[in-house]
Formats: structure tokens, C-alpha cells, sequence
């Protein structure tokens, strides 16, 4: 295989896993118009289609569906081969893509690698925060982070964090007309801060427990978002209660601006785990990340 034309099947493969030329060549750091001809320069030399071209999108064609297949695990292999050489190295080196939630970031990864990435210069980390459950396969993601309950079972999953709970807060403004929920019942008469779920844009139904026994509450109120901070924002401000995570509300708890209430029925929770698939064990740089990242009980 000559040169040019490994680069045209690495040209068809970002087009046709991103869905679009434009984004395609900003991945590849190249212009539209010159990955357009490498991709038809590709097609001439097969003489096939595979690629289907519309105004508004980009679809592989069945023999590029096929294509696909063939190139994709080629690549990973490539992939996993190239990142296995910076074992050669002094010192570790190689890019890693991970996706995240915004708390998982704030609270967890950020800290790790600002401790850790000053000593190695040549590690590179892509942090994607993305509150939906992203495929990373698919995605070509390296590795994910999320809640321990949502990881993938065919996937491997390490510790990252500790458990974490949930608080039910309202600003003393709020409640100065009003009584404090004293059951999760009583919550259907107070106005509450919804979250909606990016991934299938449902509102998220407030899971509590008690002594082995779990409820989903639904709740009602004049506002909706998709971040907590916002959530607390709006708290903050007395518009209503919000559910969110303890240890975010719990500066706003310390000085008064908010008020907890139903604790006793906000259990505890598995933490943020980092899941990967097996191959990602040959990377140096991965393993190191892991090992910076594994959560080993409180200090």
C-alpha cells in the first residue's frame, strides 16, 4: 500500500465517523475542500461510492459500511500498537480522551492532573464534559467516567472517588412562608428545581431511601435545567428546593444561605468510577493515569 493512499482510508474514516466533512477536517487539521478531493480520489481509485452526500449530511454507503468494518479494528490495533511504544521512553507519553461529568472534573480529575501532569510533558489529556452516556467505543474515547451503578459491565471499572449523597436544600426565604417537607409526600406541595436528563430529555425523578425502602418522587415547580449549578443558583435565590450533590450544596449549607431538609432519607451512593475497555491496559501513559486516579479510601 502506498503512502497516500493509507492517508485517503484515515481521510474516509473521520468523515464517515463524524457524519461531516467540516468537523472531519477539523479533526484532521486540514480544509473541507481538500479532504472533499482525497475522499473522492479514494472512491475513483475503488471505483465504488462510499460516501452519500446530502446539503445537510454525510452517510457511509453500504460498501463504505463495509469498509469501515474492515479499517476500524486495523486502526485500533495501530492505535494500541504505537501508544505500546512509549514504553521505550524515559518517561510516558501519548494523548488520552476521556468523557466526564462536569462534578467528576471539578472534584476529582482536575485535582489528579494538576498534580500529575506538571512531571510528565509529554501526556496529553482531552477532558469532554458530557452529562449523557456516551458511548466511548463509538466515540473513540479512551476512557469514561461516570457513577459507579451506570458503568457498562463489559467494561473494566476503577474507584476513582467515594461514595457521595444527595441533599434536598431551600433558602431560609423559601421557607420563611412555608414549613419544611417533613416526608418525601409532603414535597408535592412545594415547588422544586427540575434537572432534565440529556440523554433521553426526561425529567429526573428525585431518588431517596429510608431503611431499605426507595422512592422516586416527581416533582413539580416553575424552573427546569440541565446543570446543577444553576439548580443551586436558583435555590440560593428562593425559587424553590433542589436535589443535588452534598458536598456542592454544602458550602451554602455552612453559611446560612441554604437549608437542608430530609436528609435522613438521602442514602449514600457509589462514587465516579473510570471504565475503559481491556486494550487501554497496553498505554503507559494510560496506566499511570489510572494509578493517579484510583481511589484508595480517605487520607
Amino acid at each position: 500500500m502506498r503512502r497516500e493512499e493509507l492517508g485517503d482510508l484515515t481521510a474516509f474514516l473521520a468523515v464517515a465517523e463524524e457524519r461531516s466533512f467540516t468537523r472531519a477536517a477539523a479533526k484532521l487539521g486540514t480544509s473541507q475542500s481538500a479532504l472533499s478531493h482525497t475522499v473522492r480520489r479514494l472512491e475513483a481509485g475503488l471505483g465504488l461510492q462510499l460516501l452519500t452526500r446530502t446539503t445537510r449530511s454525510v452517510a457511509p454507503t453500504e460498501a463504505g459500511e463495509r469498509l469501515i468494518e474492515t479499517l476500524r479494528p486495523a486502526f485500533d490495533d495501530i492505535d494500541a500498537r504505537l501508544a505500546a511504544l512509549s514504553e521505550l521512553r524515559e518517561k510516558p507519553a501519548g494523548a488520552i480522551r476521556i468523557t466526564t461529568s462536569r462534578h467528576a472534573v471539578e472534584t476529582i480529575l482536575w485535582p489528579a492532573l494538576a498534580r500529575l501532569l506538571p512531571a510528565y510533558p509529554d501526556v496529553k489529556v482531552e477532558l469532554s464534559i458530557d452529562a449523557a452516556l456516551t458511548d466511548i467505543v463509538a466515540e473513540r474515547y479512551d476512557a469514561g467516567v461516570r457513577l459507579g451503578e451506570q458503568v457498562a459491565k463489559d467494561m473494566i471499572a476503577v474507584r476513582i472517588g467515594p461514595d457521595l449523597r444527595m441533599a434536598i436544600v431551600g433558602a431560609p426565604s423559601y421557607f420563611a412562608g412555608r414549613p419544611a417537607p417533613k416526608t418525601p409526600h409532603d414535597l408535592t406541595h412545594h415547588s422544586c428545581i427540575n434537572l432534565r436528563f440529556p440523554t433521553l430529555g426526561g425529567l429526573y425523578a428525585w431518588e431517596l431511601g429510608k431503611n431499605g425502602r426507595d422512592l422516586n418522587v416527581r416533582v413539580d415547580g416553575q424552573l427546569v435545567f440541565n446543570e446543577a449549578p444553576l439548580m443551586l443558583r436558583a435555590a440560593i435565590d428562593g425559587f424553590g428546593l433542589a436535589f443535588v450533590m452534598e458536598d456542592e450544596a454544602a458550602p451554602f449549607i455552612a453559611d446560612g444561605r441554604l437549608v437542608r431538609v430530609l436528609a435522613d432519607w438521602c442514602p449514600p451512593f457509589s462514587g465516579h468510577h473510570l471504565y475503559y475497555p481491556s486494550r487501554r491496559q497496553t498505554a503507559p501513559a494510560f496506566a499511570l493515569l489510572v494509578e493517579a486516579l484510583r481511589y484508595r479510601g480517605p487520607v
